[in-house]
């Protein structure tokens, strides 16, 4: 078999890893992406562990980003997030990855794609899935991103430099609007279960959000749980086929199911004593509110990023099934989210204005890590669009 490559660098992003390539090394037409980066993840795979493959088998290790300098006046990057499916040769573009997002400014300055000068550096990243713009500010050393420092976050051991992400009025980056529907609460029919009230909000990205009770959960489940109970991750997929058809992503359900990163399902429950996947417990003091999060079908070890962002947004907004789980005494401040790896702390600037509910702005921190920079190699067949050999 002949094999080709092109020029590759892999980073971890929050609680995400990805491979990360120049927009200039791949060919213009979009649709010859889908065998690129199928085959260089490892999908299809039948067995679900993409071993042929860079990717690692679950949804947060099958992803792609794809860099470029922005044309923009108010972006310095151009940044395009795509989701590759592990077992169906698909690769999703409708929403973004707030965790690679974390990468994407370090990436840029370290291969050059604009100049850093002093302690630290801001880049204006345009995200080209959602329309959305995010800031990224992490330190930097003799021009390149430091990765060194003593931030730890939930999910990743070790620690690493903090770098501050601030997603720009990130409401409708899915839908165009902060509530799709306009309500804060919407009555959804559930085939198989009946009437269920859910609240779909989109900010960072588009999220059902339900109360884990409502459908007879306690809150607290960790991933393995979620995972052998079928019957739950059934009724969870139809939830968000359902609230897809509600928010305008999707004309009915049979498109939806074509959709896989958009609406993200999660469920909600009021603090409460837990345990980690470490084997942690989290007392129900240290958190404003517990959430679980279903990310292209599989049980989120962490959470999303963007769905963290959407989550806090929901929570400050008077009137969701969120904000009803939110502590009395949660303050004004960031909000800290229990989920499965520990405690994510997320800020959200929300208001009312003229009637309507506004999201100014979310903002958290994540760290990354360059792993290793290269070249990416994959069957022939995938890169016959290219015109250049490697």
């Amino acid at each position: 078999m002949i094999q080709r490559s092109l020029p590759a660098v892999f980073m971890r992003g929050g609680t995400s890893k990805a491979l990360m390539l120049h927009a200039r090394d791949l060919p213009a037409d979009r649709a010859a992406w889908t065998p690129i980066f199928t085959a260089a993840m490892g999908t299809p795979d039948p067995y679900g562990r993409q071993l042929d493959g860079m990717g690692g088998g679950v949804s947060s290790l099958s992803k792609v980003c794809i860099l470029a300098p922005s044309e923009r006046r108010d972006a310095d990057i151009d940044y395009t997030f795509a989701q590759v499916l592990i077992k169906e040769v698909r690769v999703d573009y409708k929403g973004n990855c707030g965790n690679m997002s974390s990468a994407v400014g370090p990436f840029a300055v370290d291969e050059g794609l604009l100049r850093a000068e002093g302690d630290s550096a801001t880049v204006r990243i345009f995200n080209t899935n959602t329309q959305k713009i995010i800031h990224a500010t992490f330190p930097i050393e003799n021009g390149r991103a430091r990765y060194d420092g003593d931030l730890a976050i939930p999910g990743v051991g070790g620690t690493g430099a903090p770098i501050r992400l601030d997603f720009v009025q990130p409401g409708g980056a899915t839908t165009g609007k902060l509530l799709p529907s306009g309500a804060e609460r919407d009555m959804l029919e559930v085939p198989g279960f009946g009437p269920l009230e859910v609240s779909l909000v989109d900010a960072a990205n588009a999220a059902v959000f339900v109360r884990a009770r409502d459908i007879g959960l306690t809150g607290l489940e960790l991933p393995d749980q979620l995972e052998a109970n079928q019957a739950m991750l059934d009724l969870l997929q139809a939830i968000r086929l359902q609230a897809a058809v509600r928010m305008g992503i999707a004309p009915d359900v049979e498109a939806a199911r074509g959709i896989t990163s958009v609406p993200y399902i999660g469920f909600v429950s009021p603090p409460a004593e837990g345990r980690t996947l470490s084997g942690e417990t989290v007392r129900a003091e240290e958190v404003d509110l517990v959430a679980r999060v279903l990310s292209n079908g599989q049980p989120h070890r962490a959470l999303p990023l963007t769905v963290s962002l959407c989550t806090a947004v929901a929570a400050r907004i008077s009137g969701t099934v969120v904000a009803e789980a939110l502590s009395p005494a949660a303050g004004e401040g960031a909000l800290r989210i229990g989920m499965p790896s520990g405690v994510l702390t997320v800020g959200a600037d929300v208001a009312r204005e003229d009637g309507a509910w506004v999201a100014r702005a979310g903002s958290f921190y994540r760290t990354a890590r360059r792993l290793f920079d290269g070249r990416v190699w994959v069957p022939g067949a995938a890169m016959a669009p290219l015109n250049t050999a490697a």
